[in-house]
Parts: C-alpha cells; structure tokens; sequence
C-alpha cells in the first residue's frame, strides 16, 4: 500500500513513537532519536556556544533506508533539544536514495555541510549551507561536488568526510578502499568547497595481515575517516581514526597513530578503539571551546531486526567521550566532565579485601546506574562486577551481565565482559568481548561502569569497552562484587543514580523549530 507523502517524505507511523517510549530497553539519559532509526553521528560542533549533533536518521521505520539527517542541540553536552530534520533525500539526483555522513565546518561564516549523496546505488560527495541558525538547510546545485571516483582506482566503496583548513586552502579525506589491497582514506583539496582536487592516498591499510574478521583486522574499506591532532608532553601527535568494513559488514573502529605531513600520514602504531567492537563504530571527533577532542559513536543494536521494528526504534548514541593520549602513546577516553550532572543520591563506600569467592551485594541497583571503582589486583587474582544482576548467582533462571578484570602472574590486566547470562531472550548477542588494559605495579585499576537500561559504557584506566544487553526480568537491576581468585582490594566504590535526559512528553518524528 502506498503510504501518504509529507513534502518529499513519507508520513511515518504516529504509534512507533510510542512504541520506543515504552520499550524497557530504550536509555534514558544517552541520545537516542525520537523513533525509527539511528546510526552514525554526524556534523559534531559547537557553534556560537551551543553543541550540534547531527546523526543519521530515518524517520520512518527503524531500518537503515533513505538516510536523513536528524539534528539536536546541547548546551552541555548531555541534555539535547530536538531541532527540525536538517537533510532530507530528494525527490531526484545525486541524494535521491540517502543522505549520508558528513562533517559540518565554518565557511567564512557560512555553516556548510560536506555529506554523502547517494544515488544509484553509489555516494558521491555533496555540499549544502546552512542558516544563521543551522536549521535550515539547502544543498547546492553543483552537487555531487565530486562526480566519480579517482580515475583508475579501483575502490571497494567510497563515502564519509573528514573536512579541514590548512594553509588557506580546504582538504578533505573520503574513506575508502583500494580493491585487493585493503581501506584507504583518499586525499583531495579545493579553494571553495565546490571544486575539488584529487591528490591522491593519505594512507593504504593491507587487508592481508592478520585474520580476517579479528580485532585488529584493518578490513577492506574505510568508514567514517577522522584525522584529528592531539597535544603531548613532547610533542603533537596525529591520530587517523576509521571504521573497518567488508562487504556490506560493520566490524569495528581502530586508530593509527602516526605523522601527517605534506601529502601522507605515515603510522607508528595500530590501536583498537573500543573493545565492544562494532559496539562503538563510525565515531567523529571535533575539537569544542575548551580545546578538548570530544567524540560520539553509534551503539549499534545486539537483537533481532524484528524485535527493533516491533519496538519502533533502533541505535543509540554513546555519551560523549573525551579523548586523550595515554602516557603509553595509545588513546585514553573518559566520560565528558558534564556527565556527572545527571548524578542523583549517591552512595560512597570502601569495601575492601575480598577473599576468593567472596561475594557481596552492592548498596545500590538500578538501570540507570554510574559508578565509579577503584581496585587493586594482586597477580593471578580477579574481580568480578556483576550489573543488571536478577536472582541467586547460580539460578538457571536468572540474568546477570558480569564485567571482569583479571591480572596474571605477570602482571597483565584484561578486561572481560561475559554476556552469557545477560539476558533470557536466546535471540540476542552474548558473544563476549575484551582487552588489555594499562596497569601500575601494583595491578592499581580504575574502573568507571555507566548502565543506561540496554546501553553498557565501561572505562577501565582509559580503555573503553562498549556493549548492548537485553535482560527480561524487570528486577535484573542488582550489582554484586566478587573476588573470583586472589587477592582483590576494591578501595573505593562510588556510585549513582543517573536522571533521565528527557521528560516524558511524546517526541516528534519531525521536530519543528523550539
């Protein structure tokens, strides 16, 4: 049946906003869209003081189809304000089948949008300015700005932006990949945003090395490319942050840490930007008044594309993270600064050694949950953190997230996350995930566990590990400590109630103007 046209758009289904109101799942204090469908964010910025996020949005039905862009304002950085739908596809030409991800930058005042158009089952690189205000937008009519690919390379895909000012003169970085040969971020330059110059590969991955699919595995294409600078003691140090992709799956973001000069960016060292994997994929970073590098990513879902459409929305947005560089030359990230003001009745306690197999309840639950733990780990001990907890720990029939740290004889430190029993519902992922993280002689750890109903948000000493869980049981909002072998010292234990970040008044679809 054909569906009732608004403008150019269909009308989307007035009860899937109620629906995602209603789904226990749905978090309360991370970004979510009002319903339908959301994946990456898009055009971060501060502007005139006010935060912007844009993000990939579909209106309509929680299905990744006809890609808008959604847009909300902050004035910090976790309380956000619905703003009007920002691009919407045309009707026809070269963003008829989806606006796709982009950047926001200042053109001499002008706020100009640097997006993926696609059309005919390809992107191309499209421009539209924007109001003084940001929400009203107009693509420009020499879209797409770039009508093809670089003559003679064969890529694997070609689409996302990384857009900056250097030397008077714009550059830009596609992601991409070189077919047999493996991801690359594809370097052009112009003087106007419209016409632009193909300079070549910033860099080339090698889709060769190591297993495919594997944690590290820099994949066959490269999404959502960001080249950002970050301040050292010693010196500036270049970051190049991609999603790895391949044939049509999403499989995780990575770094290089290296030197952009000239023409090329040459890596030093490969790191792994989340643990949780495509839990945490197409991040963009801006740099905010403060001089921080702030980023958002998209949690993507861990159930059924049925059970999504059936709850009428899908995608989450992480909290915004700041990111850093760790004394040991890799990335840290830690929760922005106004995390913290949706902090409500907290509790604060030091509970001490813990023997092995020791197990206590902790003096606060819930789903909306920040804590804050400080342990120490003797070599060959481990401490185990279970949230989302419902039920004795050896009840069949109860759910339990656990988050695990363990250090071995030599001195290592893993971070774990055990699924298995996270939820009733066999539909679900419950794979596992984990990494390495950073530790001082004395196995000293600090760990930070934000729970946002299904959105899990783990930081242990700068390392992030994100994930999705789906418990059944409506009283799955227990926290338990455990010391699982060893010698474990939890020395400080502070935790929260987090507040929601929205009222209870029905969103819109499509917002209009506050």
């Amino acid at each position: 049946m054909n569906e009732p046209t608004v403008g150019t758009a269909r009308r989307a289904d007035d009860r899937m906003v109620e629906r995602a109101q209603a789904d226990p799942h749905r978090p309360r204090f991370h970004f979510v869209s009002p319903a339908g469908w959301l994946n990456d964010p898009n055009g971060l910025s501060q502007w005139d003081g006010t935060f912007h996020l844009f993000y990939q949005y579909n209106p309509y039905s929680p299905v990744h189809d006809r890609i808008h862009w959604g847009h909300a304002t902050s004035t910090d950085l976790v309380r956000w304000t619905d703003e009007p739908v920002a691009l919407v596809p045309g009707e026809r030409g070269p963003d008829a089948e989806g606006c796709w991800s982009g950047v926001l930058v200042d053109d001499g005042g002008t706020p100009t949008i640097v997006y993926s158009g696609r059309h005919d089952g390809r992107e191309l690189p499209c421009v539209a300015v924007g109001s003084a205000d940001l929400r009203t937008w107009t693509p420009v009519e020499e879209n797409p700005v770039i009508a093809a690919t670089p003559p003679d390379v064969d890529v694997t895909a070609f689409r996302d932006h990384c857009v900056w000012r250097q030397d008077g003169r714009w550059r830009q970085l596609v992601g991409s990949g070189i077919r047999g040969r493996g991801g690359a971020a594809l370097l052009y330059e112009s003087d106007d945003l419209r016409s632009w110059t193909y300079i070549g590969p910033l860099v080339v991955g090698d889709a060769s090395v190591g297993a495919k699919g594997a944690p590290d595995w820099t994949g066959t294409m490269w999404e959502c490319v960001d080249l950002f600078r970050l301040a050292s003691q010693d010196a500036a140090t270049d970051v190049l942050v991609f999603s790895a992709w391949d044939e049509g799956v999403t499989h995780h973001p990575l770094y290089w840490v290296g030197a952009y000069e000239d023409d090329a960016f040459t890596p030093h060292r490969l790191g792994r930007l989340d643990y949780g994997g495509r839990y945490f994929y197409a991040p963009q970073s801006f740099k905010d008044a403060q001089g921080r590098r702030l980023m958002f990513g998209w949690l993507q879902e861990g159930r059924p594309d049925d059970a999504t459409v059936l709850a009428g929305w899908s995608g989450v947005m992480s909290l915004p993270r700041q990111v850093t560089l760790a004394p040991d030359g890799a990335l840290a990230q830690e929760p922005a600064a106004e995390v913290s003001l949706l902090r409500r009745d907290g509790i604060s306690i030091a509970p001490g050694a813990l023997s092995a197999g020791e197990r206590r309840d902790v003096e606060i639950s819930g789903d909306q949950l920040d804590l804050e733990i400080d342990v120490v780990l003797a070599a060959g001990s481990s401490l185990e953190l279970d949230v989302r907890a419902a039920g004795p720990v050896d009840d069949p029939a109860g759910e339990r997230t656990r988050l695990v740290l363990e250090r071995d004889s030599a001195g290592a430190v893993m971070l774990r996350l055990d699924r298995s029993r996270a939820s009733l519902d066999p539909a679900v992922d419950a794979t596992p995930r984990s990494g390495e993280v950073p530790a001082g002689p004395d196995g000293a750890v600090r760990l930070r566990v934000i729970v946002d109903h299904s959105a899990l948000e783990v930081f242990a000493n700068g390392r992030p590990l994100t994930a999705r869980v789906y418990p059944t049981r409506p009283d799955a909002t227990g926290i338990e400590l455990a010391a699982s072998s060893g010698a474990v010292t939890v020395t400080r234990l502070d935790g929260w109630h987090m507040a929601d970040a929205w009222d209870d008044r029905p969103r819109e679809p499509w917002p209009t103007t506050p």
